[in-house]
């Protein structure tokens, strides 16, 4: 009985997620489509939003991430939502490029960015860029050792699907490791931080890109994805095991860790 909750409440966030677009309810048909619009806007100063939203901590949560990969040489590593490059470009330094990594987006602009990046860096010849939605990826079966997604799974219009794509192509034995915002665990950092994300961010969005709408819908996404716990229920749901996290500066960021057994 307790199973079946679980699944019936795993179905009933995903689907509660595929309708949201922050806190605007949306056709899920409709959600990519306004994704996308997002990313197309910010996608040339993504990196300095980045900076400028974290004060540069980011950059610690991504290392942390690859960091807990542990990656070596020869591994095959998707980086999904893999954006501008941060976390592919990670990889291929702790490996000195002997890692096989594609990086995945749906975003032309964001894609756009990371090939600039990784042409700037002298990792062009080192990395794969595929255009791809996580709900379908065209990889084959069991491809891959490790897939790593930073800051995209709360912006795919299905996450279960994603989830369950996701396990498809990892082998056995493969993990997977998802950093993403979270809930923040300490009492007197959520209030503060809920001031930020609500006032701060859109402020900081207009004045550097004109846009304060985008980072609008980013503190509310925030808001709407599921703490921890829930999260960890649905990476269990899409068949994944051993599902465990880490918070990250009072749980602002999280990273979850499962394998495909």
């Amino acid at each position: 009985m307790a199973r079946e909750e679980s699944r019936e409440e795993a179905a009933r966030l995903a689907a509660e997620l595929a309708r949201s677009f922050g806190a605007r309810p949306v056709d899920p048909e409709e959600k990519a489509r306004l994704v996308g619009e997002v990313f197309a806007r910010v996608a040339g100063r993504y990196d300095l939003m980045n900076d400028l939203m974290s004060g540069g901590v980011h950059r610690l949560w991504k290392d942390a991430l690859v960091d807990w990969l542990v990656p070596r040489s020869g591994m095959r590593v998707l980086d999904l939502a893999g954006g501008t490059g941060d976390v592919a470009f990670r990889i291929l330094e702790r490996t000195d490029g002997r890692a096989g990594v594609v990086l995945a987006d749906i975003s032309p602009a964001m894609l756009e960015v990371g090939r600039d990046r990784a042409l700037d860096r002298g990792w062009l010849g080192e990395l794969v860029f595929i255009a791809a939605d996580a709900e379908a990826l065209p990889f084959a079966d069991r491809r891959f050792d490790a897939v790593t997604i930073a800051f995209g799974i709360r912006n795919v219009t299905r996450i279960d699907r994603a989830l369950a794509e996701i396990r498809r192509v990892l082998r056995p034995g493969g993990r997977f490791l998802c950093l993403e915002f979270s809930r923040v665990v300490l009492p007197w950092l959520d209030r503060l931080y809920e001031r930020y994300a609500f006032h701060v961010l859109p402020r900081l969005g207009r004045l550097v890109l004109g846009d304060a709408a985008s980072y609008r819908y980013l503190a509310e996404s925030i808001r709407r994805f599921p703490d921890q716990h829930a999260f960890a229920r649905l990476i269990e749901e899409a068949g994944l095991a051993r599902v465990r996290f880490r918070n990250l500066s009072g749980g602002i960021a999280a990273i979850h860790s499962a394998w495909r057994l």
